[in-house]
């Protein structure tokens, strides 16, 4: 780690240092993901201090999670940060990884909104009908107020994320735009591929997965779209002031 630059290096350390804080606590009863992840902006668990805190907590579970999103700020993030200097990458990654926290939420909310408009009718009207597709409830019989909020709160509550997945999405933005015929090599596939194919790729692979809604499936794909989605528009704020081909000294 001697010869990687000062923000990789220290974001990598950082994002293992939460990860291990996680473990270790998870075995006292604190849960960090639920403390520091991204809750939904309707749950009483939502702070906003959470857009930023949750891009450095992992899965506590999952190994796999840190491991390959580490590997790639690793791999991507120094090439950035040697180009663009070390205030302006973390500038980069924190303004990414908070943009994808942004459209999670719009995410979640248009995933949300049909039950959330569900429920107000129940406790306006008493219709159950629209209600019991989404809860375990039967059409036509009457329930207490508090027990259908209480399932409500309940719900929006597991609504979570973590991870910094988002911000590494925008950084694979970031090197497909400033190094776009750059060649990469993917798992599996035993020819380079160039880095802007790679990153159209990842974008529309995200995308489909997003809008298909596989059930089981608990990645936060629009999460990841929301990084490159930011990435994008401040490369292009960033060259408009006058630096040419997104690259940035100091």
């Amino acid at each position: 780690m001697a010869n990687v630059p000062v923000v990789t290096k220290n974001l990598i350390i950082i994002n293992a240092l939460f990860w291990l804080a996680t473990v270790v606590l998870r075995r006292t009863g604190v849960d960090l993901n639920d403390i520091l992840g991204l809750h939904y902006i309707g749950s009483d668990r939502f702070f906003p201090t959470q857009l930023l805190t949750y891009m450095f907590m992992h899965d506590a579970g999952s190994f796999s999670h840190i491991l390959f999103n580490m590997f790639a700020v690793f791999i991507f993030g120094r090439v950035i940060e040697q180009v663009w200097g070390p205030k302006r990458f973390l500038l980069y990654y924190l303004i990414t990884g908070i943009g994808a926290g942004l459209v999670q939420q719009v995410a979640w909310y248009v995933d949300l909104r049909p039950f959330l408009q569900a429920v107000d009718d129940y406790l306006i009207n008493g219709d159950s009908a629209v209600l019991s597709r989404y809860l375990n409830i039967v059409e036509g019989v009457i329930y207490p107020s508090d027990m259908v909020v209480a399932a409500k709160e309940q719900l929006l509550d597991r609504m979570v994320t973590v991870g910094a997945s988002g911000a590494v999405f925008g950084i694979l933005l970031a090197f497909g735009m400033l190094f776009p015929n750059a060649p990469l090599f993917i798992m599996f596939i035993p020819i380079p591929i160039k880095a802007k194919y790679m990153v159209i790729g990842y974008g529309v692979i995200e995308f489909f997965a997003g809008v298909s809604r596989v059930s089981g499936d608990n990645v936060a794909h629009f999460a990841h779209l929301g990084g490159m989605l930011f990435g994008f528009f401040l490369i292009r704020h960033w060259k408009k002031k006058g630096i040419g081909n997104g690259f940035f000294l100091g």
